[in-house]
């Protein structure tokens, strides 16, 4: 079992940047497919960005070339950097873990481990 917390989220003004982190619990991290999911009101949570256990990484068509996902296994921490924000943007962002596969994580299965969010708000 894995336990997750979000950080860094906040308001930010259009074409700003912001980078939230996700730290786990957990000594086996590094074989932890991981990704953010995105929740804005009224619509259904989306994938962002996802990173396998081996660095393979994966991005929504919305934010490529804006957004960009890491991790750091000696720290149990995955990273969402996000540069030239837009209002469209503004969500609720989710971390997800999976070990099963990287298709579990990116189905939003039910054996995803999922973080308590952390909100981002993109607003002049």
């Amino acid at each position: 079992q894995v336990q997750l917390v979000e950080s860094g989220g906040g308001l930010v003004q259009p074409g700003g940047s912001l980078r939230l982190s996700c730290a786990a619990s957990g000594r086996t991290f590094s074989s932890y497919h991981m990704g953010w999911f995105r929740q804005a009101p009224g619509k259904e949570r989306e994938l962002v960005a996802a990173i396998t256990s081996r660095g393979i990484t994966n991005y929504a068509d919305s934010v490529k070339g804006r957004f960009t996902i890491s991790r750091d296994n000696a720290k149990n921490t995955v990273y969402l950097q996000m540069n030239s924000l837009e209002p469209e943007d503004t969500a609720v962002y989710y971390c997800a873990a999976n070990r099963l596969g990287p298709s579990y994580l990116i189905g939003q299965h039910e054996t995803n481990y999922w973080g308590q969010g952390t909100q981002v708000t993109v607003s002049s």
